[in-house]
């Protein structure tokens, strides 16, 4: 079990790096939005996608196999709230893979300042989960 929690840690680091970094991208695409720049970062951003997915996958993979391995912690409401973080971060790189299609297209819409709050979203679930697993308020 040790060894699941070990690598679910490793690939969560590694989850986060593409959900903090992705949309930070998205920010310097809707300042750049042509020319050699903005090509540059649609590259980067399907290369930093491919990794967010192998990270998020081996995140929430390890982390049911956790779950497999000790059932008991379904029992946990903190267990419950985290779960349903992870349900949110999902949808939140799931949005990520959207946006780069849209970038991919050149059909983004938005602006540089709304990039920026989304790029805030993951740091508030990280707190969130983070207080869960440590504290265990409930």
């Amino acid at each position: 079990m040790i060894w699941l929690e070990a690598f679910h840690i490793v690939f969560v680091v590694t989850w986060f790096a593409g959900l903090f970094y992705l949309p930070r991208l998205f920010v310097y695409a809707a300042e750049n939005p042509e020319g050699s720049r903005f090509e540059l970062l649609l590259v980067m951003q399907r290369r930093l996608l491919g990794i967010t997915h192998i990270g998020g996958a081996l995140a929430v993979g390890l982390g049911i196999s956790m779950l497999i391995a000790d059932p008991n912690y379904l029992a946990l409401g903190w267990m419950h709230a985290k779960l349903a973080l992870v349900a949110g971060l999902v949808a939140y790189h799931l949005w990520c893979w959207r946006l780069v299609g849209v970038f991919a297209r050149s059909e983004n819409t938005r602006s540089s300042r709304w990039y920026r709050l989304f790029n805030e979203v993951p740091a508030v679930f990280l707190i969130l989960v983070v207080v869960l697993v440590v504290v265990k308020p409930f």
